[in-house]
C-alpha cells in the first residue's frame, strides 16, 4: 500500500460517512463505490466531454432537406 491514513467514521443522517483527506481527493464530483469483501473501493467517474458523447451516437444516413436561406435585406442603422 503506497500511503495510508487513519480516519474515523461519523453519521450523516442515517448514513455512515468518512471525510476524505486532501491527499486522497478524487477529481470530479461523482464516483463509483463498490464492495470487495471487507474493502470499499471508490473510483472517480471521468467527466464526459461533448465530443465523447457525440462519438457515442450512431451516425444517421438521412439527408437533411435543402433550406432556402437568402442573404438578409440591407438596412440602415
Amino acid at each position: 500500500m503506497k500511503s495510508a491514513r487513519h480516519v474515523r467514521f461519523f453519521r450523516n443522517g442515517r448514513n455512515q460517512a468518512v471525510r476524505i483527506p486532501r491527499a486522497f481527493e478524487l477529481p470530479g464530483d461523482e464516483a463509483i463505490m463498490r464492495r470487495e469483501g471487507d474493502r470499499i473501493i471508490i473510483e472517480p467517474i471521468a467527466p464526459r466531454s461533448l465530443l465523447a458523447l457525440l462519438d457515442s451516437w450512431a451516425s444517421i444516413d438521412e439527408r437533411l432537406p435543402e433550406v432556402d436561406d437568402p442573404p438578409p435585406e440591407p438596412f440602415d442603422l
